[in-house]
């Protein structure tokens, strides 16, 4: 499941919204191609590995949570439909679902990476106009937003399976037991905590756009 957390900037809530479904469609897009490489083909016998958005949103956690959070705090936060995959047709056991887990905030990085080059190097208002500018902005703002809140450990965010995956299996359950409270851990690090996530995505925005 991938979960949205971006901070709106100066480019109107539209736009932001629009951002935000293609990056989380990407991102579960990654955790399906992960899988099927990897031995599951769960995603793509279910029509999962498509860019299609209308495969992969959840109209509650995709459209109605955002407006209401951006209404009440300026903030989008929602969540997308989990890719559905079977970590036992995994070919590698171990690491199997921690690279599956893990495909999804790189895809989101990657994407950063190339906006953001393009950004310091100058070519965005060449190649796609000056009004174009802080759109690119935005997709490299969200997309490392994305990346970094899906890796912190705490059940369902990618970094809990790859934290918990690579730990041996006596530590590795405690993920099971902190999942029913999934949710309940989920708003409470985007409430009292996203001061601590927003200043690691601004650090991460500057290497790679260089300003």
């Amino acid at each position: 499941m991938t979960y949205i957390l971006a901070r709106i900037m100066d480019i109107d809530f539209l736009f932001s919204i629009i951002i935000l479904i293609f990056s989380v469609v990407i991102h579960e897009v990654a955790h399906g191609y992960a899988a099927n490489a990897l031995g599951d083909p769960t995603a793509r016998y279910q029509g999962r590995l498509t860019l299609n958005p209308v495969k992969h949103l959840d109209p509650v956690g995709s459209l109605i949570i955002p407006t209401v959070a951006y209404l009440l705090g300026g903030f989008i936060f929602g969540w997308a439909k989990p890719v559905p995959y079977n970590p036992y047709n995994l070919r590698n056991q171990k690491w199997g679902e921690v690279a599956v887990a893990a495909a999804g905030p790189l895809s989101n990085l990657a994407i950063a990476v190339l906006f953001g080059l393009l950004l310091r190097f100058g070519l965005v208002a060449t190649i796609f106009g000056t009004a174009s500018v802080p759109i690119v902005y935005s997709i490299v703002f969200i997309n490392i937003i994305l990346a970094v809140f899906n890796m912190i450990p705490i059940p369902p965010l990618d970094g809990s399976k790859v934290l918990f995956g690579s730990l041996p299996h006596p530590i590795s359950d405690i993920r099971f037991k902190l999942e029913p409270y999934a949710f309940i851990l989920i708003f409470a690090v985007v409430f009292l905590f996203s001061g601590f996530v927003l200043p690691v995505v601004d650090f991460i925005s500057r290497l790679i756009i260089g300003t």
